[in-house]
């Protein structure tokens, strides 16, 4: 039964249960561009690509920090993707024993694609609310996202 202010819990996880499926569904439907249909994508390189994609070049212990993985399993990850032509490592022109990871500039317009059509769902989803119910929406996702681990 539903209060003033919204549903009640219980109405609320119904309704998320019934929800996230079909969200889910839509992500794994959402193919990468043609430019990519020659690489090994998987869902793990999404969260790697938009890193890169919005933050821009980075070490491999900086990915792997926001990726909340060892470095070591980031480092296999940019070497399957440096591979495939993904990806490009450089080395840091101020410490020499760090490897730069980047988006190759030739694919990055189809990542960019790729990645797009998330990012204007989540921005049409978003745009209405205020800045700490936007917050709210993420802090509520992590902690789902924590709590399944």
């Amino acid at each position: 039964m539903a209060t003033e202010s919204g549903p009640t819990v219980e109405d609320g996880v119904r309704e998320l249960l019934l929800l996230m499926p079909r969200i889910v569904g839509r992500a794994k439907r959402t193919p990468p561009p043609p430019e990519l249909d020659d690489v090994a994508l998987a869902p793990r390189h999404l969260s790697l690509l938009a890193y890169l994609l919005f933050d821009g070049p980075m070490t491999v212990n900086e990915l792997a920090g926001r990726l909340e993985i060892a470095p070591t399993t980031a480092s296999l990850m940019i070497g399957d993707l440096s591979r495939q032509g993904v990806l490009e490592r450089t080395e840091d022109p101020d410490d020499r024993r760090r490897t730069i990871v980047s988006i190759h500039a030739d694919k990055r317009p189809a990542v960019d694609a790729w990645l797009a059509r998330g990012a204007k769902a989540w921005e049409a989803a978003l745009s209405p609310l205020s800045p700490s119910e936007r917050a709210l929406v993420i802090r509520t996702l992590r902690v789902f996202e924590e709590y399944g681990s």
